[in-house]
């Protein structure tokens, strides 16, 4: 991972190292007890109202459920998430179970965001990577899992050792990888007197 642009050092680790890896170790296993501690994570993260509005299609390298998640991928994902050692499938429930077309909440995207992010740093502490990603047929996932009207297919979320040796990755990935890592500065996102001026912070 690069570190010319690496965040603040005040951030923790597990905030401060994160990285959504494409180069995963198709040799490594995710096994139950490292899965139900990752779910158990999102499990107990916030929601609005204690809603957990949030659901997750498990699908694990070399089961049928990944063979079916994996034909759905887009061309530009094709070359990097089969390797990871689990896929999941995020869902947000949308609407209500009788009437699909009713909202169930104003902020259950928001709260499976929430989840989701939970997740992504108890990977980090468990020595994991994750990488999220929205390239796949969502349609076609619905139908192949049979998600109900009321539920929204949202993301897949990778989950796998990254490669220690990335030296023989495939050179598109291996460039992509080693990008610097750039974000936003204060001052284009976080306001004060009113949006779009900038809070002075010392």
């Amino acid at each position: 991972m690069p570190d010319d642009t690496a965040p603040a050092p005040a951030l923790h680790p597990f905030l401060r190292d994160r990285w959504s890896t494409r180069l995963f170790d198709a040799n490594h296993r995710l096994d139950d007890g490292a899965l139900a501690q990752l779910l158990e994570a999102a499990r107990w993260s916030p929601s609005a109202g204690n809603s957990q509005p949030w659901a997750f299609l498990v699908t694990r390298r070399g089961d049928a459920a990944h063979r079916r998640f994996v034909a759905t991928l887009s061309r530009g994902n094709t070359s990097w998430v089969p390797a990871a050692s689990a896929v999941l499938v995020s869902a947000y429930r949308a609407g209500d179970d009788e009437d699909p077309s009713l909202t169930y909440s104003d902020y259950a995207a928001y709260d499976l965001g929430q989840s989701v992010a939970h997740l992504t740093v108890q990977a980090q502490s468990m020595g994991l990577h994750v990488h999220q990603f929205a390239g796949f047929d969502h349609d076609a996932v619905t139908e192949a899992f049979a998600v109900p009207p009321a539920w929204k297919v949202t993301t897949g979320i990778a989950i796998g050792r990254r490669l220690d040796d990335i030296s023989g990755a495939d050179p598109s990935l291996r460039e992509r990888e080693e990008r610097p890592r750039v974000r936003k500065e204060f001052a284009e996102f976080v306001f004060g007197e009113r949006f779009g001026e900038p809070v002075v912070l010392d």
